[in-house]
């Protein structure tokens, strides 16, 4: 009777340490929290992100600012580990590109149609250069890395735009058009490395008015 007791209580006590670990998970982190976390990833497992995340990721990079609704960014996922090995061949950025679960290419349309100023509301609209398309996808570049913090993934900005010679390479090595400007390289995957986040307050930095 004693050991059948004893059993129960036992049972009964893994139950609730098991749901007691249920209640012990990390509970969402604040925006606040998210950007104070985020910190460049160089290193990953090689894990494999579903496909649920990446969507995550890229709906989040969709939501930054745009100017005027324009939307300019576009993305290139590379799961292929041909192509990752390709996209740096021989360079030092190749390791991490390799070992991501995915990497992100953002991309952004250099020009836009628009109406010419002070045409009639049926004319034709022209193609014109896209001003602001590198600071919407820089906005989508950071949502992106936000994400990937949040996610508890790892990731880094690898820079593309304005190195002409990258920017070059990287066309002609995904088949990307001319109206299409790659700005950003981002490796992401589930981290090999756990760096501490930068303190990078500067009171000195900082003007109040005028400078």
């Amino acid at each position: 009777m004693k050991k059948t007791l004893f059993i129960g209580a036992l049972v009964a006590a893994m139950m609730v340490a098991a749901a007691c670990g249920k209640k012990a998970q990390p509970a969402p982190k604040s925006a606040l929290e998210v950007i104070k976390a985020r910190t460049s990833i160089r290193g990953f497992t090689g894990e494999k992100l579903s496909e649920e995340q990446i969507n995550t990721l890229l709906d989040a990079a969709m939501a930054a600012p745009t100017a005027a609704n324009e939307q300019p960014w576009r993305f290139i996922v590379i799961t292929d580990e041909e192509v990752k090995a390709g996209l740096y061949s021989g360079e030092v950025h190749k390791k991490m590109v390799v070992t991501a679960g995915a990497v992100i290419v953002v991309c952004g349309e250099n020009t836009r149609l628009r109406r010419p100023h002070g045409a009639a509301p049926d004319a034709e609209p022209v193609r014109e250069p896209n001003p602001y398309w590198y600071e919407d996808c820089s906005a989508a570049t950071e949502n992106l890395l936000l994400a990937a913090t949040a996610l508890d993934l790892g990731a880094v900005w690898l820079s593309c735009y304005p190195i002409e010679r990258s920017v070059n390479r990287i066309r002609t090595y995904l088949g990307i058009p001319e109206t299409v400007t790659p700005l950003a390289i981002v490796p992401v995957g589930y981290p090999a490395e756990s760096p501490a986040p930068k303190n990078k307050w500067k009171p000195e930095n900082i003007h109040y008015n005028k400078w």
